[in-house]
């Protein structure tokens, strides 16, 4: 006995909904992998977005290529002076360390851990910027010539439990001594993280803070040091920023783009660019792009007649072909209304870790449109 008509035009439309959903999946991937994403972020506790990468992210948008295109270069971070079109801010994963050692030694030490592994194959590192934050302003050493001592090391061998910081594998990357321990401190640390990608693995790092006197003697105990030292573990927070090069998406930006005007958007049948908003919200991305909600990314429409003139930014081949078409229209086509000049934009979003990433990516917006 056949199917039923209703059931066959249920299963029919179930089948269609299915095809075209993996359609629609497949595309979406395809998008996602071009932005530098293995899958569609779902955040699932976002953390604030970093002063420093608001700021730049503000700088490129007020900055566009459409309103002055020799304010910002594409493929280098301005702010850092370093190539680069990816910032990211890592938050740190790492743990305290219940030291053996005696009180009077130790303010805090800590493991530090960044996880690079989200870094892609073809990125390269320009720099990594270690930044320690303290909620208080600043934490002033005691008197009688007291001051802080900041070591950081970077892990060569995991530790075990029971195992002493001595007994510990670890280089010293630096030291220095400080009167008080400001609000932020940073520490370039772009030779560690280019070795950690590649001849040698990620151990992560070990922050100490220690209370000494300035000759170098260690502070003797007291209640003032106890004091001074109970509060900066509670209140410490470390991130690492790392720029990186996406050397696929900068080829383009090795040329200099030209300084011609930007076309307006008319209601005319000839080759021009024509609106096009997309809003992020529209395609189910606003949970994790946290700005721009949407860009005017436009398109090129518009006939390409005979004769084509200059303001259709047409080629000398697309000057010929009109010509054979106005002679022969059926044997050979028109010339098409293409972009001819194409501008970025940068997006600041959560990637599939929940690390904040400042993006630049080329050719997003059309700027202008020409016959080819």
């Amino acid at each position: 006995m056949g199917l039923l008509p209703s059931f066959r035009a249920t299963l029919a439309w179930a089948l269609l909904s299915l095809v075209l959903g993996m359609e629609l999946s497949l595309r979406e991937s395809l998008l996602l992998k071009s932005l530098g994403l293995s899958a569609k972020p779902s955040p699932k506790s976002p953390v604030p977005v970093p002063s420093v990468l608001w700021r730049i992210f503000q700088r490129r948008k007020t900055s566009s290529p459409s309103t002055n295109k020799d304010l910002v270069d594409a493929c280098r971070v301005e702010e850092f002076n370093v190539p680069g079109n990816i910032i990211r801010v890592f938050a740190d994963q790492g743990h305290f360390i219940h030291s053996e050692q005696p009180p009077r030694l130790l303010c805090l030490q800590k493991r530090l851990y960044f996880n690079l592994s989200v870094l892609e194959e073809g990125e390269r590192l320009t720099m990594a910027q270690l930044e320690i934050k303290f909620s208080h302003n600043s934490y002033r050493a005691a008197s009688q010539g007291q001051v802080f001592e900041l070591r950081l090391y970077r892990a060569s061998q995991l530790a075990l439990r029971g195992m002493s910081s001595h007994e510990r594998s670890r280089k010293l990357l630096l030291e220095q001594s400080f009167a008080q321990l400001h609000k932020s401190l940073l520490f370039n640390l772009s030779g560690v993280a280019k070795a950690w990608r590649t001849y040698s693995r990620n151990l992560g790092l070990i922050l100490e803070i220690s209370v000494s006197q300035r000759g170098g003697e260690t502070a003797p105990v007291g209640e003032g040091l106890q004091s001074l030292c109970a509060s900066i573990d509670s209140f410490v927070d470390t991130s690492l920023l790392v720029v990186t090069l996406g050397q696929q998406q900068c080829k383009a930006s090795r040329r200099r783009r030209r300084s011609a005007p930007h076309l307006p958007v008319t209601l005319s049948n000839l080759c021009k660019p024509r609106q096009l908003y997309i809003s992020f919200s529209d395609v189910g991305w606003e949970n994790w792009i946290i700005a721009p909600q949407g860009y005017m990314a436009n398109y090129c429409l518009g006939e390409c007649p005979f004769p084509l003139t200059a303001e259709l930014n047409s080629t000398n081949h697309a000057i010929l072909q009109t010509m054979v078409h106005s002679l022969d229209p059926d044997g050979t086509p028109q010339p098409c209304c293409v972009p001819v000049r194409l501008s970025p934009i940068s997006i600041l979003y959560y990637d599939n870790n929940d690390n904040v990433v400042l993006r630049h990516y080329e050719d997003m917006v059309v700027d202008e449109c020409g016959c080819r």
